[in-house]
C-alpha cells in the first residue's frame, strides 16, 4: 500500500518519493518493519497465551531436559504470520500475483497448524488435528497452488527443472510440474515443522534460506542479471524479495524471544506455514534443487524420521536413540544450545554452497 502512496507523493508533490519504487529498498523496508512488528506485539502476545494457558505439552518419553519447558507458551508463530502478512501488504506491489499467491500459500498452512495447535493446546485433545486430516488438507493447497502454476504459466522456463552448477541445465517437466510442485511444498512443510524441536533450531535456518532465496528472487525477476548467470528468468518475481525481507525480519524478532532458553514456542501454526512458504518460493524461482541443498538440516531431520519408522517396522530395531536427528544428539548427552549452534553453522555452509550455484555452471 505504501508503494501506492509514495507513487502518488512523487506525482504529485516531490520526485524523491520515487526511491521507494526500488526492490533492494522496499526489501531492507521490509525486513525493518517485520522486525519492528515483532518487537512491538510479541511481549503482549506472549502474556496473552501465559494468561490463557495456551502451554506446551511436553511428552515423559522424550529427553528429560524438556521436561522443564512444560507450559512454555506455544503458538508463536502467529507472531511471525502477523509480522510478514501487514508487512508485505505495506511495502510490496498488490497488483503482482506471485505476492498473493505465496502471501496465501503461507496462511493456508499456518491455518492448518492454527487447528492442530488450537485442539491440542485449548481443546485439550492430544492428537490434536489427525495426521490424515493434517495430510489431506496439506496435500489440497499444495496441489492447488500446482495446478495454478502450471495453467497460469507464460514462459515454457517456468515449468523446467532447474539443474544447479550445470550449464544451461534445465529439464522439461511437462505435467510431472504438478507432483513435483506439491511434494516440494507439501514435504517442505513437514521438514520445517519436524526440525522445530529445539528453541531457535527451526528458525534460524528458516531465515538463512530465506536471505538467500532472496538473492534468487532478485536475480530471477530481472532479466539482465538472470541472462548474466544463466537462471531463468520470470517476469513479475522479483516482487517477492518484499516478502522473504518480511521472512526475515519476523523471523529474526521471534528469534528474540525464542533464544534459548525460550519465552515462547513456534508451534504448528508457524512451523508449517514456513515451511510451506520456503517451498512455493523456491518453485516460484525455480531453485527447488537449490532449496534442498540449502535446507539441508530440514532433509536431514526428516530422512532421520524415515529411517527410524522404516527399519523399526521392518526389523524391530531404530537406528537412532530417537527421532528428528536432534533428540538422537539430545539423548547422547549433548548439551541443547551445542546442537542448535552446530546445525546452524551447518546451514550456514549449506546456504553458502547453495549460494555459489549462482555463478558456477
Amino acid at each position: 500500500m505504501l508503494v501506492y502512496l509514495a507513487e502518488w507523493l512523487a506525482r504529485e508533490f516531490y520526485s524523491g518519493f520515487n526511491v521507494f519504487q526500488y526492490l533492494t529498498l522496499r526489501a531492507i523496508l521490509g525486513v525493518l518493519t517485520a522486525l519492528g512488528i515483532s518487537f512491538l506485539i510479541g511481549p503482549g502476545m506472549i502474556r496473552r497465551l501465559t494468561f490463557y494457558k495456551i502451554g506446551q505439552y511436553v511428552r515423559d518419553d522424550g529427553p528429560q531436559t524438556h521436561l522443564s519447558k512444560a507450559g512454555t507458551p506455544t503458538m508463536g508463530g502467529a507472531l511471525i504470520l502477523v509480522a510478514v502478512t501487514i508487512t508485505t501488504l505495506l511495502w510490496a506491489d498488490l497488483h503482482n500475483r506471485y505476492v498473493w499467491l505465496v502471501l496465501a500459500v503461507t496462511l493456508s498452512f499456518g491455518v492448518i497448524g492454527w487447528v492442530d495447535d488450537y485442539r491440542k493446546l485449548i481443546r485439550r485433545n492430544s492428537k490434536g488435528l489427525s495426521a490424515r486430516a493434517k495430510y489431506f488438507w496439506q496435500s489440497c493447497i499444495g496441489l492447488a497452488t500446482a495446478l495454478l502454476l502450471y495453467f497460469t504459466a507464460q514462459t515454457p522456463v517456468e515449468t523446467q527443472l532447474v539443474l544447479p552448477f550445470i550449464k544451461q541445465g534445465s529439464i522439461e517437466l511437462g505435467v510431472w510440474f504438478i507432483p513435483i510442485t506439491y511434494f516440494v511444498i507439501v514435504g517442505s512443510s513437514n521438514a520445517v515443522n519436524l526440525t522445530d524441536g529445539l528453541d531457535g533450531l527451526a528458525i534460524v535456518p528458516t531465515v538463512m534460506v530465506a536471505g538467500a532465496m532472496s538473492i534468487f528472487v532478485y536475480v530471477a525477476g530481472n532479466r539482465i542479471f538472470s541472462t548474466y548467470l544463466d537462471l531463468p528468468y520470470i517476469a513479475g518475481v522479483g516482487e517477492l524479495i518484499v516478502f522473504c525481507g518480511a521472512l526475515m525480519g519476523a523471523g529474526l524478532g521471534f528469534l528474540w524471544f525464542n533464544a534459548y532458553p525460550a519465552q515462547v514456542f513456534m508451534g504448528d501454526v508457524g512451523a508449517l506455514a514456513l515451511g510451506a512458504a520456503l517451498g512455493v518460493l523456491a518453485v516460484v524461482v525455480r531453485q527447488e534443487v537449490v532449496l534442498l541443498i540449502m535446507g539441508g538440516i530440514f532433509v536431514l531431520e526428516t530422512v532421520s524420521v524415515m529411517l527410524q519408522v522404516a527399519s523399526f517396522k521392518l526389523t524391530g530395531r531404530r537406528i537412532f536413540r530417537m527421532a528428528p536427528l536432534h533428540h538422537h544428539f539430545e539423548l547422547k548427552g549433548w548439551p541443547e544450545p551445542r546442537i542448535i549452534v552446530r546445525f546452524w553453522i551447518i546451514t550456514v555452509v549449506l546456504v553458502l554452497i547453495g549460494l555459489s550455484s549462482l555463478k558456477i555452471r
